[in-house]
């Protein structure tokens, strides 16, 4: 007993034993955002009071204190601009505030003072909101795993120390920490990776993601990739970079506001020389400040990014969502994106009079201690009919070519077949090909002796799946495979693809994305090491993170973490309107206030109601921004 207490985490013990100072920490920490908005209100309104209780001069003090305060925010808000060489709209705000106490408008100062507040609060607060389930990832990435020693104990270790083949424990309730093989059945709870809620059942040999939770009873994992190359590792790398960097519509919003800015000083400019009435220019630069575009923009677009993480779906950045918005032409990869990418067995064929279960049987024996997804089908076969297997010896892998190894005496090599084949292996072939099959040649003690015939199955909702896309906004969809073309064209027809590519090796894939993508924004999808130069070359590259590998999540724009690839889809509609609600909140909000600068330029609008009425203005487009994080009339059926 006392020993398992000192295996307890000190930070959890700590935060168990904090209670209260832990609750008031999170409360400070949500709230804090306000914190500046809600004194700042709390002075002006003082202020407010003590005029209408004819305290003028205390009142104006109140307000003055308010604009000063905040313009030693935004005066260093301005020398941080300088140092990145950026002029913005923080030159604007410090000129309204200086203006406003230069000339005595002391309530106008303050009204600014509470608007940039107001901008900065909501900002940051719909920041925090979007990007709540991005954060979420990072919360829950596995930092503990379960090892099996050698001598049958478990050692619980850092997850950054589990090599592959490493033989792990995944307790009720634990997160898997490394991309796997199951040793037993488990139940998973695969909603933080996958948004699916519903428990889903694996068996022993499956493949099973890091980042998912065991919902049932302990299993046995035979790790097969370190935590850094894992499923989760890629998701929780793509979750930061979403996290941190802009989209290219935000720096655009910065290069309009090196326009807006100079055209807001010559028009307070012109006010003031024209009428004489420095008050008119005043007014002009009240008004301008801040500017809507860059409130409205960043928040749409990271909005975005939090809806399609909630659907499954980590995009890298907000450029990335915005290019999936405008995207016209999608490519997919076939195997394991409109297939299952789970092979299964048709049929086992041998030489006249051959034992087919007994070629069934050895072929398995062999593949049982190969990762190869193949291999995985073969074996499958074999225990689904109750065979008892042997274990391998002198067990021998060539990538691309196949594996060998000695069983019961016999030395058994099962993949590819390089030499002639015999006439009935020739005609066995031919008929594979005519039924969609693929061949896997199983040789015994040198000699050819049968193969086993894997179908890949299409998706069933691979049909409704390409419906959807279509209705999203793709215009074009072409399916690669690097299979046969017979094969490749019976999917492609039962799927209903505009085009279709086969014997496709990866540069063929990669040149054909160029190629598209030299017409229309292109999408590339795929779930294969071999799919990685495709996602590179395309406008928006989406891998399959939830079965695909590694290199293929590194290189791409965004991860679908759940299998599902109508996710895709859903994505595509809500980076259509987050786009559409950050141009539509920009361009209402900046003609908004160009049309109220042009009135403060001809004394329509002194600066107190000119800083009421843009205090109006910013936080509509805020608030219409925030729609982004809402819906849309199909997404999430």
């Amino acid at each position: 007993m006392s020993g398992q207490g000192l295996c307890l985490d000190p930070v959890g013990v700590r935060d168990v034993g904090a209670g209260g100072s832990g609750l008031v920490a999170g409360w400070w920490r949500r709230w804090r955002a306000f914190a500046p908005l809600v004194a700042l209100t709390v002075v002006v309104l003082l202020g407010a009071g003590l005029w209408f209780a004819g305290q003028r001069g205390a009142a104006h003090a109140c307000w003055a204190a308010t604009a000063l305060v905040t313009l030693t925010v935004t005066l260093q808000w301005f020398v941080q601009s300088l140092r990145r060489h950026r002029i913005g709209v923080d030159v604007i705000a410090t000129l309204a505030l200086i203006s406003s106490l230069v000339i005595g408008e002391y309530l106008a100062g303050a009204v600014v003072a509470l608007m940039l507040a107001t901008g900065h609060t909501l900002e940051t607060y719909a920041q925090g909101r979007a990007t709540r389930d991005l954060h979420a990832l990072l919360a829950r990435a596995p930092r503990r795993a379960r090892r099996r020693c050698p001598d049958g104990g478990i050692q619980d270790v850092d997850v950054n120390e589990v090599r592959e083949g490493d033989r792990l424990l995944v307790g009720p309730g634990e997160v898997v920490p490394v991309d796997g093989v199951g040793e037993d059945a488990a139940t998973l709870d695969e909603s933080v990776v996958t948004g699916e809620s519903q428990a889903v059942e694996r068996r022993a040999g499956d493949r099973l993601a890091s980042g998912v939770v065991n919902a049932g009873a302990a299993f046995g994992l035979r790790a097969t990739a370190t935590a850094a190359e894992s499923t989760y590792a890629g998701i929780v790398r793509l979750a930061e970079q979403a996290s941190a960097e802009k989209a290219p519509m935000v720096r655009l919003a910065d290069r309009y506001a090196a326009l807006f800015v100079p055209f807001t000083l010559a028009l307070a400019v012109i006010a003031w020389a024209a009428s004489g009435q420095f008050v008119r220019a005043v007014a002009v630069l009240v008004v301008a400040t801040p500017c809507p575009l860059l409130l409205a923009t960043p928040i749409a677009i990271v909005s975005g990014l939090s809806r399609a993480a909630r659907r499954g779906v980590l995009v890298r950045d907000g450029g990335s969502l915005e290019r999936l918005g405008r995207a016209q032409t999608l490519l997919m990869d076939k195997t394991g994106t409109l297939t299952t990418g789970r092979p299964e067995s048709a049929r086992v064929v041998t030489t006249p009079g051959g034992d087919r279960d007994e070629l069934l049987r050895l072929a398995a024996s062999v593949e049982q201690l190969s990762p190869h997804v193949l291999a995985a089908a073969i074996v499958r076969e074999a225990k689904d009919r109750g065979m008892r297997l042997a274990v391998p010896a002198q067990m021998t892998e060539e990538p691309g070519q196949g594996v060998g190894g000695r069983v019961d005496g016999h030395l058994v090599r099962v993949g590819q077949h390089e030499s002639d084949l015999p006439d009935w292996a020739v005609h066995e072939r031919r008929q594979a090909e005519s039924d969609g099959l693929s061949p896997v040649w199983v040789s015994l003690d040198g000699t050819l002796a049968g193969a086993v015939l894997l179908r890949d199955p299409v998706r069933p909702d691979a049909g409704e799946t390409v419906r959807r896309l279509r209705q999203a906004g793709f215009r074009r969809l072409v399916m690669l495979t690097g299979d046969r073309p017979e094969a490749a064209e019976r999917v492609a027809h039962a799927v209903g693809v505009d085009d279709v590519v086969a014997r496709c090796s990866p540069q063929d894939k990669a040149a054909r994305v160029r190629a598209e993508s030299d017409r229309a924004v292109t999408v590339m999808v795929g779930d294969g090491v071999n799919d990685a130069p495709a996602l590179a070359s395309a406008g928006v590259g989406v891998a399959l993170g939830a079965t695909g590998a590694t290199a293929s999540a590194d290189v791409a724009d965004a991860v679908l973490s759940v299998d599902r690839l109508d996710r895709l889809a859903d994505t595509v509609e809500i980076a259509r309107r987050s786009r559409t609600i950050a141009v539509q909140s920009a361009g209402a909000g900046m003609g908004m206030a160009v049309v109220a600068m042009v009135a403060a330029a001809f004394g329509l609008l002194p600066p107190v109601a000119g800083a009421f009425l843009q205090e109006g203005i910013d936080v509509a487009v805020i608030l219409n921004a925030l729609r982004a994080l809402g819906g849309g009339w199909q997404v999430g059926r």
